[in-house]
Formats: C-alpha cells, sequence, structure tokens
C-alpha cells in the first residue's frame, strides 16, 4: 500500500476525507464498502500516528476539531496531488473531482459553476453549490464544508465582517469592485431608464435576502440595508426574488452583473449612490486551494471580465 510519510497511508487520508465529508463513520462505511468497525479503527489509528484528535465524536456523528480542519485540507491537497500524478503516468482512471462553494445570490457565481462543471469534462464529479446566508459562507469554509465563499462588503459592513472572518479563520481576497444597480423585471417601468435614483423606489417593494437569526444589517446581502422601505419583503432564493420582481413590481439592489441567459425577464439599472460594492472570495486561512478551486476562481474572472469589468489582482 503507498505510503504519505510517518506511516500515514493514502487509505487512510481517503478514508479521513470520506468520513470528514459525510460526518459519520457509519454513513461513511457504507459509501466505501467497508465495516463501520474497520473504519472506526482505521480513523483511531491515524488520529494515534499523528498524535491529535481529528474528530469530535458524538451519538449523531463526527465532528471536526479544530485540527482536523487543518488536516482535511492536506489531505485533500495530498489526494488530488497522488491521483494527477497517476493519470499522468500510470495511466490512471481520472479522479472523481470534489468541490463545494457557498455564495450570495449571485448569477455570475452560477454562470462560473456551470463553466467549472463543463470545462472538468469528468466522467465522476461531486460539486456542491449553496446559495446562502452571509453568516453560514462563513461558517460553512470555517468548517470546510465548502472550499470557496462568494460575499460582498463595504465600507459599512467592513469592520463586521473582517472581526467574522478573522474568528473564523478565513481570509478575503477581492474579486472585483462593481457601480450599484437596481434588479427590476423587464416590464418595469424603471426598465426603460438608463439610471434610477433613490426617490425613484420609494413607493416599489424592496425585496432582500433574508438572513434567518443572524438577521443583522451588518451581514445583509444588499448594500443600504439600513435605509427605511414603506413596503419590505424578504425571500430566501433567488427564483422567488425574480418572481417577485415581476409579479409585484419589487427591486433589489445588487452588482448589476446578470446573465441573459440565466435570468432572461430580469434587467439591471444603475442607481445612482455615493456606494461601491466590493465582491471577493474567501477561503480558510491554514489551508491550501485545490487544484479544482483554483479552477473556479480562473473561471470566476473569467465570467466577471465577459461582462466588461476588471478583476482585480
Amino acid at each position: 500500500m503507498a505510503r504519505v510519510s510517518n506511516d500515514i497511508t493514502l487509505q487512510q487520508l481517503r478514508y479521513f476525507i470520506e468520513v470528514a465529508t459525510e460526518g459519520s463513520i457509519s454513513a461513511a462505511a457504507d459509501l466505501l464498502y467497508v465495516s463501520q468497525p474497520t473504519l472506526s479503527a482505521a480513523m483511531k489509528d491515524l488520529e494515534t500516528r499523528i498524535g491529535r484528535p481529528l474528530f469530535t465524536r458524538s451519538a449523531r456523528g463526527v465532528v471536526l476539531t479544530v485540527d482536523g480542519v487543518e488536516f482535511l485540507g492536506y489531505a485533500r491537497q495530498v489526494v488530488e496531488q497522488v491521483s494527477l500524478l497517476e493519470q499522468r503516468y500510470v495511466g490512471g482512471q481520472p479522479s472523481r473531482r470534489l468541490l463545494g462553494v457557498s455564495a450570495q445570490h449571485y448569477s455570475f457565481a452560477v454562470e462560473a459553476f456551470v463553466r467549472m462543471v463543463e470545462a472538468a469534462a469528468a466522467d465522476e464529479y461531486e460539486f456542491s453549490l449553496r446559495e446562502t446566508r452571509t453568516w453560514d459562507i462563513i461558517e460553512d469554509v470555517r468548517t470546510l464544508r465548502s472550499e470557496v465563499g462568494i460575499l460582498y462588503r463595504n465600507d459599512f459592513n467592513r469592520q463586521v465582517l473582517g472581526k467574522l472572518m478573522r474568528d473564523a479563520g478565513v481570509v478575503f481576497t477581492p474579486l472585483f469592485v462593481a457601480q450599484p444597480h437596481i434588479f427590476v423585471a423587464r416590464r418595469n417601468p424603471l426598465a426603460s431608464r438608463k439610471r434610477a435614483a433613490l426617490a425613484d423606489l420609494a413607493d416599489l417593494p424592496r425585496l432582500t435576502f433574508d438572513q434567518g437569526a443572524n438577521n443583522s444589517f451588518y451581514l445583509a446581502e444588499e448594500i443600504l440595508s439600513t435605509m427605511s422601505s414603506k413596503r419590505e419583503i424578504r425571500v430566501s432564493d433567488r427564483a422567488t426574488i425574480f418572481n417577485l420582481m415581476i409579479g409585484l413590481g419589487g427591486y433589489t439592489i445588487s452588482t448589476g452583473l446578470i446573465s441573459d441567459d440565466l435570468d432572461p425577464e430580469i434587467v439591471a439599472i444603475p442607481l445612482d449612490v455615493d456606494e461601491r460594492i466590493e465582491i471577493g472570495w474567501i477561503a480558510h486561512a491554514s489551508v491550501p486551494l485545490t487544484v479544482q478551486a483554483q479552477t473556479y476562481l480562473d473561471e470566476l474572472r473569467a465570467v466577471v471580465t465577459s461582462y466588461g469589468v476588471e478583476p482585480l489582482g
């Protein structure tokens, strides 16, 4: 059996990745076609060899420790690189592609994800894309449920988000800076305007993404979250917010990057405000990105460029 270092085997690393992904030794054992006692023993042996616990165990399953989160990142790197080496020089079968992305509700993030999946051209893969709340994006990356997170910051939320990310051990890397736009349905009277002002929005329903229990102004997905509105509707997904734009003539404020292919009934109109939206990606500070994550970020930059926006960095 191939060995990596200090008698840790590749099989143990693959077992560990599966257990961490499933959050359950029994569930991982079923997927790996090994017995639960065998897998449990392999994980205890791995922890003994590295001299620290990787999981906190309970009746509900297993959760990665702080050391376990860091170890998972390196384990993925090792297994991915070995798979690439075998494909290149041993003629092995392509490995199963893996990647998790958590993002605020941006169609350009979905467009890049589609391109990434198509470019992978893999017979087997397991990708996940979660459009979710700001707090959950940071938490997903902290726990490595997702390798990459996509969210925005500006002068209003910068300090609060910065502290949350530092406490979570994740790092923000700017992707691009956007002028705020309103998104409205094509049949909305504002859709024919070259620009819109805040006064134009006074009588329209404002549509925002619900942040759940962490519904702070600082965690809002939209700028100007403290601005009062006579009519406000909170939603949980992008399809619903677009349906309400069409059905109720509502609006939301976002980046202006919207796909005609993915969202043909919605248009973006520049909003006259002295604000800027800085979109960026986050990743775990102590875990290097996998090749698949780098591929997604490359596609993300390509999509942004296709909208005439210059990526940062």
